[in-house]
């Protein structure tokens, strides 16, 4: 052995020492910090499912169905580290004999025919993902830690903090550690250029050896490279072999050292920590962490109202501190990519408020990486200085308050985080411990947490008006425990809930549902002033204790009522009553109206007639989050409005999953917005936009929201409001009811 190679041995050796060492002591210390969380029950079973899970989401890459390119670059990549590790592998060998081969596949036909098309597949995939990163990335983006640049996004449009650029803002990447990317994809780069080069050298030597394995057999794509040698002598070829391979285990080696020092570089870190976070995800089924909040959990147990009665003098209800998460929620924070679909998505931060969902994992992130030595040596019993463990989140500032509160809970974040984290959840939970236990919460709440607890309703009306939408109807609305005696008695139970009681648009819309059902023959009946708010805006706002009353009160009365079918008008409450009462033991069949709706005129039971000389209309339809992204009901809306004659329906930009929230989500109904613009003004704006001379509604929530923004919306530049007007905002249900009508 020369000099060359002993030197570069002993070098790769040891870097190979260090790297692994210190990646190892990395994995321990994240390890340690998820360990440290609370337990997450259900998290790991079934086995099976849950691998299978794994092995589709790594395999098909869902989450990246909206970027296609994003999506075949991003996958090239990830299955370039375990075919190409082969190579890394190979170079140990080559540094002591450059003519090395793996035994068995070192000279497979069909594996080098693999190794080199996954290597040159990933040299196209890691530049396409550079040029992705280099265009959403504008000149002027913070390069400072997560927290800092929290701080900053914070003071946008409140004057506390500086506002950074509007170009800057929207970069998804705004956040995101610059540097840390950059480690990442040039490691990338030079080690599949590496492999490549290596590729060609080999072939070059074959050719000096006269081996037969000198063909296009072994060597399809890269016997080009090595004739670049030509002119060399046969040592330098050697050489060339030896110094490229120690070089692409340096590469490597120092990635471990880089990564292990930083349990906090989630760019990098998540290509080991996503496939456990996919595999522990809430469903094993793959559907994404919404619709039901998960229960808050008190000890061993989830509160309820039997819970209530015994809960101990010293009960912690909700996130204060980050020791508070599940060992789910700090896998969840520690797994970021920092990739930024969540705040590219997210409606609070499009309008400017402070909420990045990003962020405020990445400030949760680093928090617990800092806590757990300190949170370590409490739970042995050590003696630790006040401010290093129990810190509150929201006092000291890591969560800014007018970011938590910010949030619709519309769940766009969770749809696009490609490693399922479930932002949703940790901020309803740190929402329960600041109502519950600190009674810290936007000012307009503590007058909507009374109505409820007084009225059983937000708008603090009574409940004897709540069958006054059915007054003056051509027909008899029939009362359970009045007219029939439970509802089985009957095809639904309409639950009209509470803005189709009081709101007075929303009023009309169950008018028109009940008018709809009634020609269609379909048997119903109400609870009258027996109905109550099923809890939903009580529930994202945190209250946990008052949501559990009004829902437990809600499903004795449905048991008592015999309920079984159920058919609502508003999203919030379809969400409700079929994915959260079952937690409370309240299990129904649930239809919204537009799925029932469109069921009846499929089958002839409705029959829409086009309006005698009216003109056709224009309709854009918005998806409500609790009925798109939360549920998944998509096509029922529309197909009902493509059923209807004499309208066309024109699709916004941002539709079905990506659809836009219209800012009442997450009892921000009940909240004025004081920073930024108003979301359902922004979603107006698009509406608007599209030309439409009616926005139509599928949630009495959605239909307030936007009936306020597009009297307030600006429309773009080449739409012409004077000559469009301003669009009629509608549900589906009074559009329909208008055709049917005009076929009597």
């Amino acid at each position: 052995m020369d000099a060359l190679r002993l030197t570069c041995l002993v070098v790769v050796l040891v870097a190979t020492v260090v790297g692994v060492g210190v990646f190892a002591h990395g994995a321990t210390r994240i390890t340690r910090t998820v360990r440290s969380g609370r337990p997450a029950p259900g998290r790991l079973r079934p086995v099976g499912r849950r691998t299978l899970l794994v092995l589709r989401e790594m395999v098909g890459h869902g989450r990246f169905r909206h970027t296609p390119v994003v999506r075949a670059a991003h996958w090239v990549v990830m299955v370039s580290f375990p075919i190409l590790f082969f190579t890394l592998v190979t170079g140990y060998a080559q540094v002591v004999d450059p003519r090395a081969a793996l035994p068995l596949l070192g000279h497979l036909p069909p594996w080098e025919l693999l190794t080199e098309g996954i290597a040159w597949l990933s040299l196209v995939g890691i530049l396409a993902l550079i040029a992705v990163r280099v265009r959403a990335t504008p000149r002027g983006l913070p390069r400072t830690s997560a927290r800092a640049v929290a701080a900053a996004g914070a003071g946008v449009g409140d004057g506390s903090g500086p506002a950074p650029t509007e170009p800057v803002r929207r970069s998804r990447f705004f956040g995101s550690s610059t540097a840390q990317a950059v480690v990442v994809e040039a490691t990338v780069l030079l080690v599949v250029l590496a492999v490549l080069l290596l590729r060609g050298l080999e072939h070059e030597l074959a050719v000096r050896d006269g081996s037969a394995l000198a063909s296009a057999w072994h060597f399809p794509t890269t016997a080009w490279i090595g004739g670049l040698w030509s002119g060399a002598s046969t040592a330098a070829v050697e050489a060339a072999v030896v110094l490229c391979a120690t070089v692409k285990i340096l590469v490597s080696a120092s990635w471990f050292v880089v990564v292990g020092l930083q349990p906090t570089m989630g760019v990098a870190w998540h290509r080991f920590l996503a496939v456990l976070n996919v595999y522990a995800q809430r469903s094993p089924s793959g559907a994404v962490a919404l619709g039901p909040l998960q229960p808050l959990r008190v000890g061993d147990r989830d509160l309820d109202v039997a819970a209530l009665e015994d809960l101990p003098d010293d009960a912690r209800l909700g996130v204060r501190a980050v020791e508070d998460l599940t060992w789910k929620g700090l896998l969840d924070v520690t797994t970021c990519t920092e990739c930024g679909r969540c705040q590219d998505q997210c409606p609070a931060w499009a309008t400017g408020k402070p909420l990045s969902p990003k962020l405020l994992t990445l400030a949760l992130r680093d928090h617990a990486a800092a806590t757990a030595p300190y949170l370590r040596a409490a739970r042995a019993g050590d003696e630790v200085e006040p401010g290093h463990v129990d810190v509150d989140l929201v006092a000291s500032g890591i969560i800014d308050a007018d970011a938590l509160w910010a949030c619709t809970t519309c769940g766009a974040c969770v749809e696009q985080c490609p490693v399922d984290i479930e932002h949703v959840d940790t901020i309803v939970d740190i929402r329960r411990y600041q109502t519950l236990m600190e009674s810290a919460f936007p000012a307009e709440l503590g007058g909507t947490f009374t109505k409820l607890e007084r009225r059983g309703n937000p708008w603090g009306l009574p409940a004897r008006q709540r069958l006054d939408w059915a007054k003056d109807l051509p027909f008899e609305v029939p009362v359970v425990g009045a007219d029939v005696a439970t509802a089985a008695e009957v095809d639904y139970l309409f639950w009209v809930g509470c803005a189709g009681a009081y709101e007075e648009k929303a009023r009309r819309t169950t008018r028109a549902v009940a008018e709809l059902l009634h020609t269609a023959g379909v048997t119903f009946a109400v609870l009258g002033d027996g109905e109550g708010c099923t809890g939903d805006p009580a529930r994202r706002a945190g209250n946990e204790v008052l949501y559990q009353m009004l829902a437990s009160a809600n499903v004795e009365t449905l048991a008592a009522a015999e309920a079984r079918a159920v058919v609502v008008t508003c999203a919030h409450c379809f969400n409700t009553l079929s994915r959260e009462y079952p937690q409370l033991g309240g299990r129904y069949d649930v239809v919204h109206h537009t799925e029932l709706l469109d069921r009846l005129v499929g089958e002839g039971r409705l029959r829409p007639v086009a309006a005698p000389d009216a003109a056709p209309q224009r309709v854009t339809y918005h998806d409500p989050c609790y009925l798109g992204r939360h549920n998944q009901v998509y096509e029922p809306p529309r197909e009902l409005l493509a059923a209807i004659p004499g309208v066309e329906v024109v699709e916004m930009p941002r539709n079905r999953e990506r659809s836009f929230c219209c800012g009442a989500g997450g009892a921000r109904m009940w909240v004025e917005e004081s920073i930024g613009t108003r979301i359902g003004t922004a979603r107006a704006e698009e509406a608007v936009g599209t030309g439409a001379d009616v926005v139509a509604t599928a949630c009495p929530y959605c239909t307030v929201m936007l009936t306020d923004g597009v009297a307030a919306a600006t429309p773009p530049p080449d739409v012409d409001r004077a000559a469009v007007g301003v669009p009629e905002v509608t549900d589906i249900a009074q559009l329909l009811l208008a055709r049917i009508r005009a076929g009597a």
